[in-house]
């Protein structure tokens, strides 16, 4: 199962943000393939506010323990984490 997940970042913490990056940079590349594709969100300044993410989990709870374990939920990075099932109907190489 695909999910979609969109991590969006408490105000004012990009220095959490840059602090923890190389570490869930490293995590989320050796996740075996969990994470499909994922990217910061910018603002119009392009500052990074938070992230999406494509994961591939087994089911939600699969899912759940993995996002727990990504150094930015661990330093409390996020606000808030809004997460929907999907199926993918469109894959091209980025």
């Amino acid at each position: 199962m695909y999910y979609a997940v969109s991590c969006y970042d408490k105000k004012d913490s990009l220095e959490i943000r840059m602090a923890t990056r190389e570490k869930h940079l490293a995590f989320a590349n050796a996740s075996g393939g969990k994470v499909v594709v994922g990217g910061a969100m910018i603002d119009d300044a392009e500052q990074m506010i938070g992230s999406h993410l494509i994961v591939e989990a087994s089911d939600r709870a699969a899912l759940d323990k993995f996002l727990a374990q990504d150094p930015y939920a661990i330093a409390g990075l996020f606000e808030r984490v809004e997460i929907q099932a999907m199926k993918i109907a469109i894959s091209n190489t980025i």
